[in-house]
């Protein structure tokens, strides 16, 4: 597990013609042994990589759903302890897609730069996903991630100057993170206007790296519409809010993510 196999996920979906799929769920929602049934059915449906959330109580890029779902976790005690133990137990449990932990800058500090990448290496993780971590303030724990094969992600923005994407695309290993939207994550109708020409800029800049896109992912005909251009794409809220609250968390999920898949 590392870096070589978030590689070999996008150069499959690539050979099939498809941006690479990933769903994303928060550990320890609703439950923490909810939440990797739920992960499980994910992986099974198809996924090529999967975006564990590490539930913070700030979570400043995320909207109300992802909010109300880290809430909730948090609530029913899940901590970066816990959510390290459950990424450990779904690789025992023979999960073979690639892991990347998402989660905030606060309690990654408070456990240590070096500590945070290690214990999730140890736990199975590929990379690192870290949205309040600017590429400039990013040079130790890039060092640190090498130094355990975990990719760091970076992220652009609309609003992103190309001298900017090209200093994110520069510091990012694993893929370049495109927010499609001025604004915090959820389900949107409609795809940003001028996103192919968006994604198009940062391809230019990422230097191979794939680029993939997140914030408003919702549909699977947006899905196949932002492959045409994109490498990946990434569907959060509208997961959960399809199967957080259903009977049967882990078949909606499976459902949800199949469609997503095609």
């Amino acid at each position: 597990m590392g870096r070589a196999d978030i590689a070999a996920a996008f150069a499959r979906a690539r050979a099939e013609g498809r941006p690479a799929l990933m769903p994303f769920w928060p550990l320890g929602y609703p439950t923490l042994p909810v939440s990797l049934r739920v992960i499980e059915a994910i992986a099974r449906a198809g996924a090529d990589l999967i975006e564990l959330g590490v539930p913070f109580s700030d979570p400043l890029a995320d909207g109300p759903v992802i909010q109300r779902a880290s809430h909730i976790a948090l609530e029913n005690g899940a901590s970066v302890a816990g959510c390290l133990d459950g990424a450990a137990q779904l690789r025992a449990s023979g999960v073979r897609v690639p892991f990347l932990a998402m989660g905030y800058l606060n309690p990654l500090l408070a456990r240590g730069e070096a500590a945070y990448a290690r214990d999730w290496r140890a736990a199975g993780a590929d990379g690192l996903i870290v949205p309040d971590l600017p590429p400039e303030e990013s040079g130790a724990l890039r060092t640190i991630c090498a130094a355990e094969d975990l990719a760091l992600v970076q992220f652009v923005a609309p609003t992103s100057t190309d001298a900017r994407i090209a200093q994110s695309a520069q510091a990012a290993s694993g893929f370049v993170y495109v927010v499609q939207v001025t604004g915090v994550t959820g389900a949107r109708q409609n795809l940003a206007s001028g996103l192919r020409e968006y994604v198009e800029r940062v391809k230019a800049r990422a230097g191979g790296t794939p680029v993939v896109v997140g914030f408003g992912v919702s549909t699977p005909e947006q899905v196949r519409e932002i492959g045409r251009y994109a490498d990946g794409v990434i569907v959060a809220s509208a997961l959960i809010r399809a199967a957080g609250d259903a009977a049967d968390p882990a078949a909606a999920a499976f459902e949800f993510t199949r469609a997503l898949r095609g």
